[in-house]
């Protein structure tokens, strides 16, 4: 049975997909429990099952042994229930569709009256800081605004799960940083449960309450640190010897990942 605390949990989950040269063991043995509110974020080398472990969580993989249950239910259920929104490391926005319309189309599917939907898109534009660009095409925005579209579009049928792979990898630094910041307080106001895949150690450490640190495939959890940080967090925390000790500990973690293997 799952932890009845825990919004997310995993026991035992393993993942082999079969290919033509043969099985590739994405994850094993992962145990994980997440409790609501929770900032989390996965770390670890290219192929080491951060996304993989995501896409189980969305119910877009199928584990093969091991369970994993979202607010209590399987994530097939979690997902009917709309438990979570998703955002990928591109913005996907569609070209065709304006901004407000991009935000608009989860509310579509689901059958929101279009006063409701107006009603959600205005205030999660508000939330991601771009009112008065609900008109304006992808085209026309910036990629870290795209970027923020795309969380909008996640929020808007006020999931309480956050699930993000890597939404700023391929922003500038100064981009990034904001966008980090901007995150930070979204999630103080909306207390959604936040689950972040990331490469950067800086990042992982600034955002989370609770950083896991995966060791290369099969994808395994090697540490897992509850943060000392406090919740407010301007970006010269990172100047903070709090921080930077938070910080040799994932990256110590990351190397003794790859001396395992």
């Amino acid at each position: 049975m799952p932890d009845q605390s825990a919004v997310i949990s995993a026991q035992g989950l393993n993942l082999t997909f079969q290919t033509n040269d043969g099985p590739v063991h994405a994850l094993k043995d992962v145990n994980l429990e997440i409790n609501k509110g929770d900032f989390v974020s996965f770390i670890g080398p290219s192929g080491c099952g951060k996304t993989t472990f995501l896409r189980c969580i969305a119910g877009l993989e199928t584990p093969t042994g091991g369970q994993i249950f979202v607010n209590g239910m399987t994530p097939d259920e979690a997902r009917m229930a709309r438990a979570y929104g998703y955002v990928f490391q591109a913005a996907g926005l569609y070209p065709w569709r304006t901004i407000g319309g991009n935000i608009k189309l989860p509310l579509e599917i689901m059958g929101f009256s279009k006063a409701e939907q107006n009603e959600r898109v205005g205030r999660v534009l508000e939330l991601v800081d771009l009112v008065g660009f609900e008109k304006k095409f992808p085209w026309q925005l910036s990629g870290g605004m795209q970027q923020r579209a795309s969380i909008a579009r996640a929020l808007a049928f006020d999931a309480d799960i956050l699930l993000m792979d890597e939404p700023f990898g391929a922003l500038d630094e100064i981009v990034r940083d904001h966008l980090n910041e901007q995150l930070l307080k979204l999630w103080a106001r909306t207390e959604k449960t936040i689950g972040f895949v990331t490469h950067s150690i800086p990042e992982a450490v600034y955002l989370s309450t609770k950083i896991v640190v995966m060791s290369p495939r099969p994808g395994r959890i090697h540490d897992v640190i509850d943060s000392p940080l406090p919740k407010e967090r301007p970006l010269d925390i990172r100047d903070s010897a709090e921080f930077i000790a938070v910080a040799h500990r994932v990256r110590d973690g990351l190397r003794a990942g790859h001396v395992d293997e």
